[in-house]
């Protein structure tokens, strides 16, 4: 049916035309405005960048890549996070660092600094991010680890952050597996590290 989405607090609602805007005509072609790829991204950025002191490290190309599934908003508002974590740290420029740093906060939220961990917990949650770490590493078809964590941010403990080299629009069945395995066999790895090894804890 077609339909258009009107954005609402978040959600997308799905609301048919009517029949008699849809003759021949009349209303009768769609545009699809989907999320950008990797091009787009890095197109976006740079519009988002003018005016903005960048560091000559900083690239839009690999910041790009680290981004599938931003919007055009989620990407100025990277930048924008990102300009705001340099000035909190009085320096002249945007660095990579704050970039990295930005990228979190947009798909997570800034850390929680505040939060009281103790070192048990603190342990078992790098002992089960390490186990998506190695899982990852030991399967061919998932993608590439490109940070690992165990600052709280948001609901989370931790985070192992896998980003894949390209943009993607299917997955295989080998890569499907490998998706399930990261979380199976991930979870296998921290329960025997945690409750047959009780002496490192």
């Amino acid at each position: 049916i077609p339909h258009y989405r009107d954005g609402c607090g978040g959600r997308h609602i799905c609301r048919p035309y009517k029949p008699t805007l849809l003759r021949p005509g009349r209303f009768d072609r769609q545009v699809i405005v989907d999320r950008p790829d990797i091009a787009g991204r890095t197109a976006i950025l740079k519009v988002h960048s003018r005016g903005k002191p960048l560091d000559e490290h900083v690239d839009l190309r690999e910041l790009a890549q680290r981004t599938p599934g931003f919007s055009g908003a989620d990407l100025e508002n990277l930048l924008n996070e990102a300009a705001l974590l340099a000035a909190r740290r009085k320096e002249d420029v945007i660095t990579m660092a704050d970039c990295t740093e930005a990228i979190d906060r947009v798909m997570m939220g800034p850390e929680r600094k505040s939060r009281i961990i103790s070192e048990k917990d603190r342990r078992v949650t790098a002992y089960h991010e390490g186990g998506h770490a190695l899982v990852a590493r030991a399967i061919p078809q998932a993608d590439p680890v490109r940070k690992i964590t165990i600052l709280p941010r948001g609901q989370a403990l931790g985070v192992t952050s896998l980003v894949p080299d390209q943009d993607r629009y299917n997955k295989t069945r080998s890569e499907m597996l490998a998706s399930l395995s990261l979380i199976r066999f991930s979870q296998n790895a921290t329960y025997f590290i945690v409750y047959s090894l009780r002496s490192i804890l």
